[in-house]
């Protein structure tokens, strides 16, 4: 069986760690080299970062977080939020990104995923989607630009697209849930990764490690984010993969 990963995720704006509810105004949690140097001790398999900036949105505040961060953390670093081109996407890949996350500007322009991916590999791409439920048919539909846009494409066909582009992951975001802490969006997950043919890592709304225990066992996700619930109470990764390995559910030593 391959093995689960368990990946703190790190919303960033004006330089601190914040975090959100439904995508809505944030609050001041942290700061974000001091909490990655937490997680590392903590046997996080890989660290997520996130610029939520709704401003001149661009990838310097990334680099220079990771810098700093590198100096701090022997993990995988995946950096997103405000990768417009290629050029955004190198830039952080060159300064010690291990991956990018890829979102708002997929739907423009595919051929950005096909081009980091055969640049650096397809490992290095993530392609993020950001989901809300209609409320009067349940549909799951995307969002790009921290939430405020609605676009037009099917989640499955999207999916699809990306990974004929050369997507090596998916990320895959319920915006109902982020911030709320009363579980993930296990349909919506399940769907993803039952189509998907690469990794899909699954975010928003675990508050519980039963929430985790219960997307592990009920979807296909290889990976599960998760925010409030390490940032918010006595809870570590450590504690989170000892509750699930009385599951059976595998990971890696550290």
């Amino acid at each position: 069986m391959l093995k689960k990963r368990i990946i703190p995720v790190q919303l960033l704006s004006g330089g601190r760690l914040v975090k959100t509810r439904q995508f809505g105004a944030s609050r001041d949690v942290g700061d974000p080299v001091a909490s990655s140097k937490v997680y590392s001790a903590q046997q996080a398999d890989e660290l997520v970062f996130l610029n939520i900036e709704r401003g001149a949105r661009t990838v310097l505040p990334m680099l220079a977080l990771l810098e700093r961060v590198s100096e701090v953390v022997f993990m995988p670093l995946a950096l997103g939020g405000g990768i417009g081109t290629f050029e955004d996407a190198e830039a952080l890949l060159r300064h010690g990104a291990d991956k990018v996350v890829v979102n708002s500007a997929v739907y423009r322009d595919v051929s950005i995923v096909s081009r980091i991916a055969d640049r650096f590999g397809a490992q290095a791409v993530v392609v993020a989607m950001d989901a809300r439920r209609d409320p009067e048919t349940g549909r799951a539909i995307l969002f790009s630009d921290c939430g405020r846009r609605r676009e037009d494409v099917e989640v499955l066909d999207h999916v699809r697209r990306v990974i004929e582009a050369g997507a090596g992951e998916l990320f895959v975001q319920s915006i109902d849930r982020d911030g709320v802490m009363t579980g993930y969006d296990v349909p919506l997950v399940a769907e993803v990764a039952e189509a998907s043919s690469v990794p899909v890592i699954a975010c928003g709304g675990a508050g519980t490690y039963e929430h985790m225990r219960q997307a592990f066992v009920e979807t296909r996700a290889s990976a599960l984010a998760c925010g409030s619930l390490f940032n918010f109470g006595d809870n570590n990764p450590i504690r989170a993969k000892a509750f699930l390995g009385n599951y059976g559910i595998p990971f890696k030593v550290v």
